[in-house]
């Protein structure tokens, strides 16, 4: 009886993250509110896209690395510069756990991208975007979406 208790106390208080995949539809919305529309001039297809081939729109994808950082979220925002794991690190230019990144809440991950394009090389941070997005007529990407 007494280990029943506690494996329901243990149960109540582990937090288990839910994956949330987003339609196409439902983040060009999001995206286009949070201001990624032609943000440093790239387009909401740009994004769309780009978070299509990172993550499949899944916001709790993780991809641990060779280096063993792990990137994280729909955007999959990596570990080793952009965000806090729970040890104290150097970097962490996004301000921000890790763990934030994987919510649906996509608050944290749009501002931490925004911070990515703005003071890196653009999207090309994205290998997905490179491969996939680059140069190519995105338009298609909110077609129907009800975003203009």
């Amino acid at each position: 009886m007494k280990a029943a208790s506690i494996l329901a106390l243990i149960g109540c208080l582990s937090t288990v993250t839910e994956p949330k995949i987003y339609t196409r539809c439902k983040l060009a919305k999001i995206f286009a509110r949070a201001g990624l529309d032609n943000y440093q001039g790239f387009s909401l297809g740009n994004w769309i896209c780009m978070a299509y081939y990172e993550s499949h729109y899944n916001t709790t994808a993780q991809t641990v690395l060779e280096d063993g950082s792990t990137d994280y979220g729909i955007f999959q925002i990596n570990s080793y510069t952009w965000c806090r794991l729970a040890k104290l690190q150097e970097k962490n230019h996004c301000h921000v756990a890790c763990s934030a990144l994987l919510t649906d809440d996509l608050t944290d991950a749009i501002i931490c991208a925004k911070k990515i394009v703005k003071e890196t090389e653009g999207m090309n941070y994205w290998q997905g975007w490179k491969e996939h997005c680059e140069g190519r007529e995105l338009s298609e990407w909110k077609k129907g979406c009800e975003v203009s």
